[in-house]
């Protein structure tokens, strides 16, 4: 995939874009009329839409913590997206000053909105790498600017698979994985295959964006091949070491898993 540049002229109210409809069903303000448009389109063919896009950015954030508490302190999250509260860098920094963290993203949306995720805490570092993450070898070797790769690294992947078919997607976690060392962490989560989410990728579909195709949970766990899964384990991710009693599962499932 060919990377340009930010440009204005590339950003077109008019049409629906991924980044910011995902904005809208977390609650963001960075989006327009016609992203909000195809966000209630998905919401009405699954009404559960909203709340697993916020169940995957609080397993987001449940996630860093547990691994920057246990000791991880460099951070590679691909598929960034647009930033909002309680980003990753945020997040590892408020328990590890010094923890450095490298966002990739390859759409020039977040180009534009870069320097947001740039801040970082007094001691710490951040940085951001625009590749395309299909590009795994040029990925690392840019993070390796920032990130000790003789260390452990934590790789993110959360909600973001669905842009490739299911076996790229475990092909590609396996080669970034391969890249890391022993006690490296792969936080991964995605929406898996039922009904109401198959009618929510159609709806998505429909509104002239590039598909997002979501798993079967073997599919999803397939990442982890040859890990150690994290406690408890693999399912909903409203579920994962849940800061509150009875919620109720949704349709993503996730996981940390250690390299050993």
């Amino acid at each position: 995939m060919k990377h340009e540049a930010y440009n204005a002229d590339q950003f077109h109210s008019a049409v629906p874009h991924s980044a910011r409809v995902w904005n809208y069903w977390i609650g963001g303000k960075d989006h327009y009329p016609v992203d909000q448009e195809l966000g209630d389109q998905v919401i009405a063919s699954y009404p559960q839409t909203r709340e697993l896009a916020r169940a995957s950015r609080a397993f987001q954030a449940r996630a860093v913590r547990y691994l920057a508490e246990a000791g991880i302190s460099q951070f590679l999250d691909i598929g960034t997206g647009l930033p909002v509260q309680n980003s990753t860098h945020e997040v590892a920094q408020s328990v590890e000053p010094k923890a450095r963290i490298v966002y990739v993203d390859n759409d020039p949306l977040v180009l534009a909105h870069a320097r947001a995720l740039l801040t970082s805490a007094p001691g710490g570092m951040t940085d951001y790498v625009h590749a395309d993450m299909l590009e795994a070898e040029r990925v690392l070797q840019e993070a390796a600017r920032t990130l000790d790769m003789t260390r452990p690294v934590a790789v993110m992947v959360l909600s973001t698979l669905g842009h490739l078919q299911p076996q790229d997607g475990i092909d590609l976690m396996h080669q970034y994985m391969a890249g890391t060392v022993a006690g490296s962490h792969l936080v991964l989560c995605d929406t898996v295959a039922t009904p109401q989410t198959l009618a929510a990728q159609d709806a998505y579909a429909a509104g002239d964006t590039p598909p997002y195709l979501v798993r079967q949970p073997e599919e999803i766990l397939a990442s982890a091949e040859g890990m150690e899964l994290v406690d408890p384990g693999f399912g909903s991710i409203t579920l994962w070491r849940a800061d509150e009693e009875n919620l109720e599962p949704v349709d993503q499932w996730g996981f940390v898993a250690r390299k050993v």
